[in-house]
């Protein structure tokens, strides 16, 4: 019985033929060439390496210890899952640390993570495995462990997918927090809250848009090239290539910011749940002249907005945030505090229509980092503090400065921020308020080493 009724369906063509017809990028590059791409690596690897693994594990030829690292290391040199992130990896690291037998928790994955051979039993064992990560999670919080420790239930449905996915990739779609978003964003489905119920719904919408998409494109879908729609409609950071040189001919231009951020679908409601004023941190970050206009004619200058505006992203990520900069002498534009996580960010906001090199104020920068790391240290007895810029992109010539600034300050790492970034964590955050916290477990992982922070590593971590 199908669960999409005609207006949903067409909703849903309407994206597909938009995924199809995107225009190809500076290399003529489609997003359909990307994904095929993407695609073919993806069986390579699955076929190579990680179904071959995954069975001797199953078969207990590989121990549970030596199975998470090696999967840890072969989704690092591949990133085409984003399993490294909070409901992947970071999740399966979790079980095990909190798990007090050892022998009980491989028996519970081997069980879950084995494919399904029917809906019931995917049901089942969703179920069956979240009782077990519901009960090891509150023996560790009991025990006196931080609760940012624990594995956090709403994470099973992924993580099962995944090794599902590798099993039988005809038939198990894996359960993207990006792809429930946009179902959601299109209107084609709202969560129950019941986390089999859910994965299942999902499932079973996958597999109805696999025969509603082909039909209506008279090309073959597969729940890989659904997933791609979906990712086309939410924002994608598993582009297929990976190489140097073909990165920044894939990262988006001007005109790609104007048509995301100030295009409007004739007839349909909003689906971002960003704000205006963050959502429109990108088109600042390179100086667009139309904004530069506005600004002026606002009676305040671009800069200022900017620094604005990221204060407003930063209080609205949850940080108590503090709006610096102009007129205050040599001190860092903001200030943002994550009290009950004991650490704390420094930033700076940097317009910039080309790419943003550091070195160009480093004397400057490390002198108030000094000051203000010192001070922040000696008053708030902090953890952490993390040094952040916000431009729209960097120069790669950051390395031997970011040294320095560890070396000299009291700064654990140095954040090069791009400002599509800052606003994907809204987007998430706005999304799951209670799921991405400001600890270790959330937001803080992201600034838990130093270097660029791109959209793509912030959807990839937060998953």
């Amino acid at each position: 019985m199908p669960i999409l009724n005609e207006q949903q369906r067409q909703r849903a063509i309407e994206v597909m033929k938009q995924y199809l017809s995107y225009p190809p990028n500076d290399e003529g590059i489609t997003l359909v060439d990307e994904d095929k791409e993407l695609d073919e690596n993806r069986i390579e690897i699955v076929e190579q390496e990680l179904k071959p693994l995954l069975k001797n594990y199953l078969y207990g030829k590989e121990k549970l210890d030596d199975f998470k690292s090696k999967i840890d290391s072969i989704n690092k040199r591949n990133e085409f899952w984003g399993f490294k992130g909070i409901k992947g990896q970071m999740f399966f690291n979790m079980i095990i640390n909190v798990a007090d037998d050892f022998e009980e928790c491989d028996q519970e994955i081997k069980a879950a993570i084995t494919v399904p051979t029917n809906e019931q039993i995917a049901s089942s064992r969703i179920k069956t495995f979240g009782s077990y990560i519901k009960r090891i999670g509150d023996q560790w919080v009991e025990a006196g462990n931080t609760k940012y420790g624990r594995p956090k239930i709403g994470s099973v449905p992924y993580f099962l997918s995944y090794f599902w996915q590798i099993q039988d990739r005809d038939v198990w779609p894996v359960y993207y927090t990006n792809g429930v978003n946009t179902m959601k964003d299109l209107n084609l489905w709202q969560p129950s809250e019941d986390l089999a119920e859910d994965y299942l719904t999902f499932k079973k919408i996958h597999e109805e848009l696999e025969k509603l998409f082909t039909e209506a494109s008279g090309t073959k879908f597969d729940l890989y090239r659904v997933e791609h729609v979906f990712w086309f409609k939410g924002g994608n950071p598993y582009v297929a290539i990976t190489s140097e040189d073909k990165k920044e001919s894939q990262r988006i231009r001007k005109a790609d910011y104007e048509h995301i951020l100030t295009k409007e679908e004739s007839g349909l409601l909003p689906e971002s749940y960003v704000p205006p004023i963050i959502a429109i941190l990108p088109r600042i970050a390179i100086n667009d002249n139309e904004l530069v206009k506005a600004a002026k004619k606002s009676g305040t200058s671009l800069e200022r907005a900017f620094e604005k505006y990221i204060d407003a992203a930063l209080t609205i990520l949850g940080y108590e945030s503090k709006l610096m900069g102009q007129g205050q002498g040599r001190v860092p534009d903001g200030i943002a505090f994550a009290n009950d996580e004991n650490y704390a960010i420094i930033w700076d906001a940097k317009i910039r229509s080309d790419k943003y090199a550091i070195g160009t104020d480093d004397r400057t920068i490390r002198e108030y980092i000094m000051t203000q790391s010192r001070e922040m240290k000696r008053k708030r007895m902090l953890r952490n503090i993390y040094y952040m810029i916000v431009s729209s992109r960097f120069a790669d010539d950051y390395d031997d400065l970011i040294r320095y600034i560890k070396m000299e300050t009291d700064i654990n790492e140095v954040n090069l921020v791009e400002a599509d970034a800052l606003v994907a964590m809204v987007d998430l955050k706005l999304r799951a308020s209670l799921q991405i916290t400001l600890g270790p477990d959330g937001l803080q992982r992201l600034f838990s080493y130093s270097g660029i922070l791109t959209e793509k590593m912030v959807r990839e971590e937060l998953i």
